[in-house]
């Protein structure tokens, strides 16, 4: 009778493991329309290696994904990105980045539960693809950052010209990144949880 040999599995590598000093845990979505930098983000400032769900976009999408300005994007995400990211010693982010197409955000109701926050990346050259993410932050009350993500020969615009075509209050944070950079996505996440701290600090005072 022949002998079979089964291959271990491999288990996760020792530097994916969550630091023993780690107390808290925060969900963070990070959402946008499609091609906006949003896998790109995740992969950047993931202390983890970061699950992806990338396909090769092929012609049966013609028509169906709006190409116009990101006619070059090859792949595309249709489920979820996944990664992590130590702010301190003590508090651990988790990051899910939602797929930007409209006909995969049958997905974002599970991706939002228990998430605290989120981060709307968003493209200079198609501002309109943020106006339907924005709408459902909204309407779930979901507190949220804006960034605008650094794209070459993308329109430059001011925070106030920015806030007005995104019909953003003064309270909402915007700021300019480059989802390449781990250091400048850092920054915006950072940016986000002092925004959640202002607003349960405020929420404490009332």
């Amino acid at each position: 009778m022949a002998s079979r040999t089964f291959e271990t599995a491999a288990g996760p590598r020792s530097e994916d493991a969550l630091p023993a000093s780690a107390t808290s845990a925060v969900k963070i979505v990070i959402v946008g329309g499609f091609g906006v930098g949003k896998t790109t983000l995740v992969r950047s400032v993931s202390e983890i290696r970061p699950l992806t769900t990338e396909e090769t976009m092929t012609e049966a999408s013609a028509g169906v994904d709006d190409l116009a300005g990101v006619e070059r994007k090859s792949m595309t995400t249709v489920a979820m990105d996944f990664g992590r990211i130590s702010l301190n010693d003590e508090l651990v982010l988790y990051l899910f980045g939602t797929p930007g197409q409209q006909r995969f955000w049958f997905l974002w109701n599970g991706l939002f539960e228990g998430a605290l926050g989120a981060v709307v990346l968003v493209d200079t050259r198609r501002l309109e693809a943020s106006f339907d993410v924005l709408g459902r932050l909204e309407e779930s009350q979901t507190p949220f950052v804006v960034a605008v993500n650094a794209f070459d020969e993308a329109p430059s615009y001011t925070d106030g010209e920015l806030r007005e075509a995104l019909d953003l209050t003064d309270e909402v944070p915007l700021m300019a990144c480059d989802a390449r950079n781990r250091e400048s996505s850092k920054g915006v996440l950072l940016a986000l949880m002092q925004y959640l701290h202002s607003l349960a600090m405020t929420s404490e005072a009332t």
